[in-house]
């Protein structure tokens, strides 16, 4: 890489985009099969899914443990695509939509950066074609029928000491984890404690994301359940009667977004769930129907492979019938010296040892994902700053590992930095050895599955369960979720639930502090450590830096 290359927003500026009807024909498409909305964005119709069944392969981007060194996985599964673009393959991204509480935050957008963006990058990243405003709007409705239907009489007797439906917003903001609502007197609604959620953790956000048509939707929709009764009965969305509008307000959202890559090429961003606190990976819509029009379909889960990954194959892949067949795992030398010891300001200075110490991370991520059946090509983003023996270090050890493995210049050069990656995807795809099946079997009892995950996948020696976890676990159960999936919230930063265990930890247990149902995404959701559902803004959140121009030109957006 080098710091010569201009901002990502003076980047997506300067470039010139193709009409969205170019890159509908280029895809495949017809002129009554996609929404135009405005110039360089467009919705597909639910009926040009449906007459096209996926035929493509499929491959998926994941990366190391996050640190503030950046990793880059979004922008090199653009710049990938791009490269397989130029190397004359039919090919199609499929990522997740931006949500505004990291873009306002720190982490910043989800459009990619350098010269391997999607675009319009301005427009992605904030109100993009309304699917996350459509997604608050349903879940809030939600909550306005729930608390409407207690103020007026409560025919079904829920406990509002046992409410578990939260409230939804797409922002950062701490002072809504813990609230009291209903304070306006008798005509204030039931007085009672409430929670928000930012909204890529909100369950109909993966239900959404999970739905494979509009009639499934709305039956996982109704299945959505809001809390219980005196009698520790389960109430849902259906109970409420709210699945009808539910499903109204989320009928457009549910159809995949088309945009284009900065080289053109076609791109489906659609979908936005945290891998974090959900399950981190885009629409089954658009990646069924990416699988549809293209050879090559490249997608990304959210953070490392513990968490994105892990609950793309063990919940995405199995509620899609999707099939992966090779897998990039995304590293770069100056993450993998902080894994080592090495602070943010001394990551310019060689350091093989620090680099050495690192490298268990990456190890602990190609393993993982090979557990899974899935050939693995690491992708090393490089920084100028890298040494030729730290950039040997890695290559040597991937190898080492059974992994295929490439210098990767997306950020850079565009697709021409990412053809070396390419190549090795290529390459990964011809041998043909995928033999995908999830880790574990979804019929297992819901503690044999959150042990399986964590001794496999996070390394740890066993779970702990609080008592609130035990009862919880046992309600899911008594209402008939033993069977389904688990999606682990955990933070990102660590193999473990403490984010300052770097590297590969080992001799640790994992404590699950609670178990929450999601009846219409159709898992659970297991919340271990500290990890929260509701980001707080930093002390110095990107938002202060953000500016618009009198002649409408964006200041500040990365």
């Amino acid at each position: 890489m080098t710091s010569k290359v201009p901002t990502d927003i003076a980047i997506a500026q300067a470039a010139r985009l193709r009409p969205i009807a170019d890159i509908a024909a280029e895809a495949g498409l017809e002129a009554d099969e996609f929404l135009l909305y405005g110039r360089y964005k467009a919705k597909i119709t639910a009926e040009a899914a449906a007459k096209r069944p996926p035929k493509g392969r499929l491959v998926l981007v994941t990366g190391i443990s996050p640190t503030p060194a950046g990793e880059g996985k979004s922008t090199v599964t653009v710049g990938v695509a791009q490269a397989l673009r130029r190397l004359g393959h039919k090919v199609m991204v499929c990522i997740r939509e931006p949500s505004l509480g990291p873009v306002f935050g720190v982490k910043g957008g989800a459009a990619g950066g350098g010269y391997a963006q999607v675009v319009p990058m301005e427009e992605i990243n904030l109100h993009f074609t309304g699917d996350f405003h459509a997604i608050t709007a349903a879940h809030n409705l939600l909550s306005a029928m729930l608390d409407n239907h207690i103020h007026h009489g409560n025919a079904l007797h829920i406990d509002s000491r046992r409410i578990t439906w939260p409230r939804t917003i797409d922002m950062n903001d701490r002072a809504l984890r813990h609230i009291v609502v209903g304070l306006g007197g008798l005509n204030g609604g039931p007085t009672r404690e409430e929670r928000f959620v930012i909204v890529p953790g909100s369950e109909i956000m993966a239900i959404l994301c999970l739905a494979t048509s509009l009639p499934d939707l709305e039956l996982r929709l109704s299945r959505v359940i809001v809390g219980l009764t005196r009698e520790k009965k389960p109430v849902t969305a259906g109970d409420l009667k709210a699945a009808g509008a539910m499903t109204l307000l989320l009928k457009d959202a549910l159809l995949p977004n088309l945009v284009q890559t900065l080289e053109g090429g076609p791109a489906l961003v659609h979908g936005g769930p945290f891998g974090n606190i959900a399950h981190g990976c885009n629409s089954i819509v658009a990646t069924r129907l990416g699988l549809g029009l293209a050879d090559l379909v490249l997608t990304e889960a959210g953070f490392g492979a513990d968490l994105g990954a892990e609950k793309f194959f063990d919940i995405k892949c199995r509620m899609g019938g999707l099939n992966p067949e090779a897998a990039v795992v995304v590293g770069t030398v100056r993450a993998l010296k902080m894994h080592g010891g090495v602070k943010k300001d001394a990551l310019g200075t060689p350091d093989v040892a620090a680099l050495g110490r690192g490298m268990v991370n990456l190890e602990g991520h190609v393993r993982n994902v090979q557990k899974f059946g899935v050939p693995v090509v690491v992708a090393l983003n490089r920084f100028l700053s890298d040494s030729p023996e730290e950039i040997e270090t890695v290559l040597s050890a991937a190898r080492a590992w059974g992994a295929r493995v490439a210098l990767s210049d997306v950020w850079a050069t565009g697709g021409e930095g990412g053809e070396a990656v390419a190549r090795e995807v290529l390459a990964a795809l011809a041998e043909g050895k995928a033999k995908f099946k999830p880790i574990y079997d979804a019929a297992l009892p819901i503690k044999q599955k959150i042990e399986i995950v964590a001794r496999e996948i996070y390394g740890a020696d066993g779970v702990d369960y609080t008592p609130v976890a035990e009862r919880s676990i046992a309600q899911c159960e008594a209402m008939g979720l033993a069977e389904t999936p688990v999606c682990i919230a955990k933070t990102q930063y660590s193999f473990s639930d403490d984010p300052t265990k770097l590297g590969r930890p080992s001799g640790f247990r994992i404590t699950i502090r609670d178990v929450t149902p999601s009846a219409g995404a159709g898992f659970v959701v297991a919340l271990a450590g500290e990890i929260m559902t509701m980001p707080g803004l930093s002390k110095t959140p990107a938002a202060e830096a953000i500016r618009v121009h009198p002649d409408g030109r964006i200041e500040g957006l990365f």
